[in-house]
């Protein structure tokens, strides 16, 4: 570490900073600078707890249900610190037979180094289509799972598409574990929680690109009087997990893994993954919405008007209810001039028997000092989540009154504005280290 970042690992740890908010910082930070700040704030806790390698892991990579704890109802709570590595592999054509080496050496150590929860390190890497367009073969994935390039989805998105090879997803409650297995994976480190690494991840790949984000009741509200895109002063909910004041992620209205893995052939307990980077202007949210306007415009009409949303909205316990509503967009459209988020989305996010058929986990975000949104979405196959981000459109809304436009009173579209998305194949584990279409050994 450089005078320079010392001198930032000093000010991480000496500013005055809650511990919670300097934690949060040195993930942002990263590399040695925030692993340094990291080490120093947990001097004498519990030790982050070993992993048993591959084999004591789930074959399914995005298996964390079992692994986060949940609330009083029963909801899952992802873990509070969260990074994404963007990687591509130099040059044209497969990797080689040394590129799968040193990558299954990587993540093999990743696995004896943590143990598989919150408390050690929660982790998946998966493929985009450029990824797999390297090779000659076609992707075999049963009829019924799609895996396209990202496409715009609404007129007026014009995002930066994630194209790059392959992303790290890494989460945990400790931070000094996330920014230590980050350093491991990237080569900065040559061990992580005792356990030697024999090879780096970017001994194969390269980082195009780094996010980071959290997760928790009253991080957003410490964390947006820093922030572009949230008024002053300040006004989001102290006890809210999000920016924009309620809870999310019910568990009743949320996919289950079996349901989003895929059933058969070579890539049978993967599943997909889109991952949308989301900035938020929340003025006119906080600055002209009512607290019954919020809850029309984020879950629908009829839960303000039957006062169904207390405070932040835990009061839902594990599921919004959002079901019963889901038909009325249009009447809603008419009557109220306005509609909901979640109503929209849901009319699409059902399958013919009433089932979810995505698992969101998003976390909020303050890169480059802006509040923002990442949100993964697991799926079986990626047409269903370029179903529902269709219905969050609302078109029908905005043909029923001239109350609903494209981007007013239309759910929360007026304040959220999408800068990144990609999509990727999340496979079984033992197919990890960069897989051939076929799920041969390459």
């Amino acid at each position: 570490m450089d005078d320079a970042d010392a001198d930032q690992a000093d000010r991480l740890r000496d500013d005055g900073l809650s511990r919670r908010d300097a934690l949060k910082a040195a993930v942002a930070v990263g590399g040695a600078t925030g692993l340094a700040a990291c080490v120093d704030r947990f001097s004498g806790a519990d030790p982050v707890p070993t992993g048993g390698g591959p084999e004591a892991h789930p074959e399914r990579q995005f298996a964390w249900n079992d692994h986060v704890p949940t609330d009083d109802a029963g909801n899952w709570q992802l873990p509070r610190h969260q990074t994404l590595l963007y990687c591509t592999l130099p040059g044209d054509g497969p990797p080689s037979a040394a590129d799968r080496e040193a990558v299954a050496g990587a993540f093999d150590a990743l696995d004896r180094a943590y143990e598989w929860s919150h408390e050690g390190l929660l982790h998946s890497v998966a493929y985009s289509p450029t990824y797999f367009e390297r090779f000659d073969d076609p992707l075999a994935v049963p009829d019924d799972v799609s895996l396209p390039q990202p496409t715009p989805l609404a007129d007026y998105e014009t995002p930066e598409f994630d194209t790059q090879d392959l992303l790290v997803h890494l989460g945990s409650d400790r931070p000094d574990a996330l920014l230590a297995a980050e350093q491991a994976l990237t080569g900065e480190a040559t061990e992580a929680n005792g356990v030697t690494f024999p090879s780096a991840l970017t001994d194969a790949v390269t980082v195009d690109d780094r996010r980071t984000g959290f997760m928790g009741a009253g991080i957003p509200h410490e964390k947006g009087d820093e922030l572009a895109g949230v008024p002053d002063p300040n006004p989001i909910p102290e006890d809210s997990p999000l920016f924009m004041g309620f809870v999310a992620g019910f568990r009743g209205n949320q996919a289950t893994e079996d349901y989003v893995a895929i059933g058969e052939g070579p890539f049978a307990e993967g599943t997909t993954k889109s991952v949308g980077n989301w900035r938020q202007r929340l003025d006119d949210w906080y600055g002209e919405q009512t607290f019954d306007q919020q809850v029309m415009e984020m879950f629908s009409p009829g839960h303000a008007a039957e006062g169904l949303v207390e405070g932040i909205g835990a009061n839902l316990g594990d599921d919004s209810d959002i079901d019963q509503f889901a038909d009325d967009v249009v009447a809603d459209a008419k009557e109220y001039g306005r509609v909901g988020h979640a109503q929209k989305a849901a009319r699409a996010n059902r399958d013919t028997e009433g089932n979810p058929l995505l698992l969101r986990r998003h976390f909020e975000s303050a890169d480059d000092d802006i509040a923002s949104l990442h949100f993964p979405s697991l799926q079986r196959s990626i047409d269903q989540f370029e179903a529902v981000r269709r219905a969050m459109n609302g078109v029908d809304a905005t043909e029923a009154t001239p109350a609903v436009r494209q981007r007013v009173n239309n759910g929360i579209l007026e304040y959220i504005f999408l800068r990144h998305r990609g999509y990727f194949l999340v496979p079984p584990r033992s197919l990890r280290a960069l897989p051939t279409p076929s799920g041969d050994a390459g």
